[in-house]
């Protein structure tokens, strides 16, 4: 699911704003863009958001709204400014150039005076506070989207029922249709001969075992029942939702491969066609 979480706070003396956005993704797969200070955290940072996200693809970025107030550190290379100073002293001899060499020349000369930020690393407490802030709020706005979704898988867990018991209601006439069609047959071919009976009775049970969809029927619905479950729960529900559907297909199918009747292929189709939409739906859940 997609989702944006964001939060700022106090770190190390400065003020430091994180953002979380989370977009869709079969596992959890973690991305960091932080300060080179937070190196350190990012350890703790990853092991931290798993606790927060199971699935998708989470990107956090760090940047820093007032720098920390560390003093800068100056180093001067007192040797090289021997040199240096030795070295236009006597290029202005040699060149019989005038002009002294002062201080304010020295402290232009490249390399003699470097002055660098003293960068220490934030303690990790500060910057998993802050994280857990944004993990939340980025959570939030994926429970907001998630329960749209669930409401969608809901009503499409309602047609596929509604499909199911309609194949229910046909299917007895497709067994009286598809016996009378039988007899109808045995009576064309044997031209006047009295057919057995018992042996005419045995191939229509034969026939109606062979189409006989009710143990489909009734795994569709338990497959049903366990979809609803799953979506009722608090647990993360994705990929247990995938598993279930790919049953819930195996059903479909095996009930189209008995329909041997127009409308019933014709329903089945119809249910292939929700159990995709569920499908594509699924994968956006955690």
């Amino acid at each position: 699911m997609t989702g944006f979480g964001a939060a700022d706070g106090e770190v190390a003396g400065g003020r430091l704003r994180l953002e979380i956005r989370s977009v869709n993704h079969r596992h959890l797969s973690v991305q960091l863009k932080v300060p080179g200070q937070l190196s350190d955290s990012e350890g703790a940072v990853r092991e931290r958001l798993r606790s927060h996200f199971d699935r998708g693809h989470v990107t956090v970025s760090g940047r820093w709204l007032e720098e920390p107030g560390e003093p800068d550190a100056v180093t001067v290379d007192v040797e090289r400014a021997r040199a240096l100073v030795g070295a236009l002293r006597k290029l202005g001899r040699d060149l019989k150039l005038t002009g002294k060499v002062d201080l304010a020349t020295v402290a232009r000369l490249p390399e003699v005076v470097r002055v660098s930020r003293a960068e220490t690393a934030p303690d990790a407490s500060g910057v998993l506070a802050l994280l857990d802030r944004a993990a939340r709020s980025c959570v939030a706005a994926r429970e907001r989207e998630g329960a749209a979704l669930c409401a969608d898988l809901t009503a499409r867990l309602d047609a596929l029922a509604g499909l199911a018991r309609q194949i229910a209601a046909a299917a007895p006439e497709r067994l009286v249709r598809e016996r009378d069609r039988l007899a109808d047959a045995v009576r064309e071919l044997a031209a006047g001969v009295a057919a057995d009976p018992a042996r005419l009775s045995q191939e229509i049970a034969y026939l109606a075992d062979r189409l006989d969809i009710t143990e489909e029927l009734v795994r569709f619905e338990s497959h049903l029942a366990a979809m609803r479950e799953a979506l009722g729960g608090n647990d993360a529900a994705g990929r247990r939702l995938g598993f279930v559907l790919q049953e819930m297909g195996r059903e479909v199918n095996t009930i189209g491969s008995k329909a041997n009747d127009a409308a019933i292929a014709a329903t089945v189709i119809t249910m292939k066609t929700e159990l995709e939409k569920l499908r594509e739906q699924v994968e956006n859940l955690e």
